[in-house]
């Protein structure tokens, strides 16, 4: 497109805006039921690696590995490990900064 001179730059449009600010941000869920994960200890842990993230807490119905592994779901991903520490570890790798 040409523009004018003294005509000011296209904006743009709020849905497109909101759009790129959703992708930005993180979509992180632990389940409360799991037998590997202490719900307290992993907010914290992740509050202080995400500050502007909400962490949802709820059972995912992954209860399979949950009975054997801590997991957190990450931005559509299971991420899952012996301990809770080693799940933040590997999850950190799928964190969109």
């Amino acid at each position: 497109m040409c523009r004018r001179k003294g005509s000011p730059l296209p904006t743009r449009p709020k849905a497109i805006t909101a759009i790129i600010k959703s992708m930005a941000t993180n979509d992180i869920r632990i389940c409360d039921k799991c037998q590997h994960v202490k719900v307290k200890t992993m907010l914290n842990k992740l509050s202080k690696e995400l500050p502007d993230t909400e962490v949802k807490v709820g059972c995912k119905s992954y209860c399979g590995p949950c009975k054997r592994y801590a997991f957190i779901f990450v931005n559509g991903r299971y991420i899952k490990a012996p301990t809770e520490d080693e799940a933040i570890e590997k999850a950190k790798a799928f964190f969109k900064r």
